[in-house]
């Protein structure tokens, strides 16, 4: 069974930047795709950015040249580089890793940007 580990959430400033990291375990083989989410109160769960086995990125719009995904397939982790962070960006963030067409999620991490 996969498990996906989330790290490095926290409290920053407008303005600040946060690493998040989320290590995946139980499976023999690299994820096809990693990716995070995010979800504030009251609104449906959102794609952020992902990554491809290959290094294929994609970004929603909002975060685009602010924060960065990035992959280690030999230690199956991803990591997601958030800078210029803004009040917006608040919410709980989570890990996806699609391993053969299944999708696995970590338990969330909270990021909170004060303004």
């Amino acid at each position: 069974q996969v498990q996906l580990v989330e790290s490095g959430g926290g409290l920053v400033q407008a303005g600040g930047s946060l690493r998040l990291s989320c290590a995946a375990s139980g499976s023999v083989f690299s994820a096809d795709a990693m990716g995070w989410y995010r979800q504030a109160p009251g609104k449906q769960r959102e794609l952020v950015a992902t990554v491809t086995i290959v290094g294929s990125t994609n970004y929603a719009d909002s975060v685009k040249g602010r924060f960065t995904i990035s992959r280690d397939n030999a230690k199956n982790t991803v990591t997601l580089q958030m800078n210029s962070l803004k009040p917006e960006d608040t919410a709980v963030y989570y890990c996806k890793a699609r391993y053969l067409r299944t999708d696995y999620w970590g338990q969330g991490t909270q990021v909170t940007v004060s303004s």
